[in-house]
């Protein structure tokens, strides 16, 4: 796993700055321990932080084709590498070593922009071909590696991370209203955005391409399946453990130390049991223990006892999450809103200290239907396809107007929500469930300036857009696609990078192998959720290697309760958010920060959620002052 950094200029007859280049890759040195690179001609530099994982010895980058006239600069791994090198060879290449990123040099001078279709793995990189004055970047199909660029002053700069580009002198750091308003809407910024104007992120499955001085071009060049193929459940289980067998064989290759991460759950006791039956020696496992109901270590500890693992464990109780917001803050450089980062962020720094590759459960929920809300939104958009539109309103009209002074009971809530629910279209839906403060809460929380900053603004409507795309999509599969666009990438997959590459660690994910995601999108929804289980295929495929009790328990979440440390520690709370950094911002109301604090301290509302968004901005902003702005 690499960090990369480089400037276009406007002028292509510039000298380029290599102090300034070596000022962008020593800002993400964290990404590539193992040495850095640069390439400089006239119009282009390119700088590149290495962490060694295939070839040590000859991988070093920036890295050529036979003439030098294409240097590329790539973050991530290349897995069907060698058999591109075969095909390659025949077409009359020739090979300086037996790293994956020199197969993408000549890719490219076969295939030329498609030449990502070849790829399979996870990457980004940006590739100079001096013969057609053109710089090609692109990102895997799935979002794994991150990309983020921007023009000042003409030139066209780019990283794989913020801080980057944070050491170009004249670029401007502006925060967009929209922006903090998407943050609280969903935890994230969503691609292609970024909290700050005019800075983007390359979105996933795209390629950028500028040719001889021309405004950029971005296209796709994958897109995930939208209907379902039939499939048998025999077939489909033969199918799992060969697609998994696959995916977890070929991410075991690597010529430095390999572990795994061990949460107990489903998906990386999956990956560890794969693992062990295609490996001769035991493998490093690494488990991070909460107190509490949250504790999956002895889940874990059972994966690891009957697979022989060389088990790692660490408590979780000492971590202050107050100050792992402003801790994880620093690893994001944009606000990043979920909680079990910092949990993350601890169990990166155990494997590091006996690995320098991991490999991790992540996309099992997004590819399976592992998640509670999705099997809600299949079951709800059911309900909306069989009662017409009219009779669902009318149905909550008569409700309320029956039952106008029952919102305090209980059971009256769920149904009216149920009804509610039932109201919406598909993609309001599936927003209303999905989103972490709801319109009127997140909107409390401004300032006049801010409410009227983003007057208009509606964060769903990419979402809505989504759904309209994929409206004759089987629902779960709909919803399933929705979360690949969104919350993958700017959930899920962003908290994989930063916190794996903060602790120099390479994290590779099995289940987001792209033929496997293909795969298992495309099964029927029965195959995926039977009864209140999801993952059922997965599931049902695990039971020769794994126990019962733990493929078929309740999903927990990963992070310690945070309600009860928000109430205990109501005061270190309300110091941080009504401090300089927020109160400064200009972005919220004071009194409605210190209600928040007041009802959650006092026990009359859960705010938990909100409390910490509000803790992980706080961190961001805290950041960003300490730097200059």
């Amino acid at each position: 796993m690499c960090g990369l950094a480089g400037i276009l200029y406007a002028d292509p007859e510039q000298n380029p700055d290599l102090s300034l280049a070596r000022a962008m890759t020593d800002a993400i040195a964290h990404r590539g321990p193992d040495g850095e690179g640069f390439h400089a001609e006239p119009g282009i530099v390119l700088g590149h932080r290495r962490l060694a994982v295939i070839d040590p010895a000859g991988g070093q980058q920036p890295m050529y084709n036979e003439d030098n006239s294409v240097a590329i600069i790539f973050n991530g791994e290349i897995y069907n590498h060698e058999a591109l090198r075969a095909e390659l060879r025949q077409r009359g290449h020739s090979f300086r070593n037996h790293c994956d990123t020199e197969a993408i040099v000549h890719a490219w001078e076969s295939w030329g922009p498609d030449c990502v279709t070849r790829l399979s793995g996870m990457f980004a990189f940006a590739l100079w071909d001096r013969a057609r004055r053109t710089l090609f970047c692109a990102r895997d199909r799935l979002g794994k590696k991150p990309f983020y660029y921007a023009t000042t002053g003409g030139d066209f700069v780019f990283a794989s991370e913020l801080a980057a580009l944070f050491a170009l002198p004249n670029l401007p750091r502006r925060m967009r209203p929209e922006a903090v308003e998407d943050f609280f809407a969903f935890g994230y910024v969503p691609e292609p955005g970024t909290i700050f104007s005019g800075i983007e992120k390359l979105p996933a499955s795209h390629t950028l391409l500028i040719e001889n001085g021309r405004a950029p071009v971005l296209r796709r060049y994958w897109s995930p399946p939208t209907h379902i193929t039939p499939c048998t459940e025999a077939d489909a289980l033969i199918a799992m453990r060969a697609h998994l067998d696959d995916a977890v064989g070929t991410r075991l290759v690597a010529d430095v130390p390999l572990g795994a991460f061990l949460s107990g759950g489903v998906d990386s006791s999956a990956v560890v049991a794969t693992a062990a039956g295609l490996r001769a020696t035991p493998l490093d496992t690494f488990t991070i223990g909460f107190d509490g109901a949250e504790d999956e270590t002895p889940f874990a500890r059972m994966v690891a006892d009957r697979y022989a693992t060389r088990q790692h464990e660490e408590r979780a109780a000492a971590i202050d999450m107050i100050d792992g917001a402003r801790m994880q803050a620093a690893v994001f450089g944009e606000p990043f809103g979920d909680a079990s980062s910092v949990p993350t962020l601890t169990v990166c720094r155990l494997a590091r200290r006996h690995a320098t590759v991991a490999v991790s459960g992540d996309g099992g929920d997004e590819v399976f239907a592992g998640y509670r809300r999705t099997r809600w939104h299949m079951l709800v958009s059911a309900a909306r396809r069989t009662l017409p539109a009219t009779l669902r309103r009318q149905l909550i009209g008569r409700l309320a107007a029956i039952y106008p002074k029952l919102d305090r009971a209980p059971r009256f809530l769920r149904a009216k929500h149920t009804l509610t629910e039932l109201s919406l279209s598909d993609a309001d839906g599936f927003a209303r469930i999905s989103t972490k403060i709801h319109t009127a809460r997140r909107h409390a929380l401004f300032n006049p300036a801010q409410r009227a900053a983003i007057a208009g603004h509606d964060p769903f409507a990419p979402l809505a857009a989504q759904f309209a795309a994929t409206e004759d999509t089987d629902p779960l599969l709909q919803a399933q696609l929705a979360d690949l666009a969104t919350w993958l990438p700017g959930d899920i997959l962003t908290k994989a990078d930063r916190a794996s590459m903060a602790a120099s660690l390479e994290m590779r994910a099995p289940f987001l192998d792209h033929t496997l995601v293909e795969w298992g999108l495309s099964l029927p929804a029965k195959l995926k959720i039977r009864g209140a289980q999801g993952k059922y295929v997965l599931k049902k495929a695990m039971e020769p290697l794994l126990p019962h009790a733990l493929l078929y328990r309740p999903k927990q979440g990963f992070t310690n309760d945070l309600a009860p440390l928000f109430r205990r520690d109501a005061g270190r709370v309300r110091g941080r958010l009504l401090g300089a950094p927020m109160l400064d911002s200009g972005l919220f109301d004071a009194p409605a920060i210190a209600r928040t604090i007041d009802e959650h301290a006092a026990g009359s509302f859960d705010h938990s959620q909100m409390i910490w968004l509000l803790l992980a901005f706080e961190g961001f902003l805290y950041h960003q002052t300490s730097v200059g702005q």
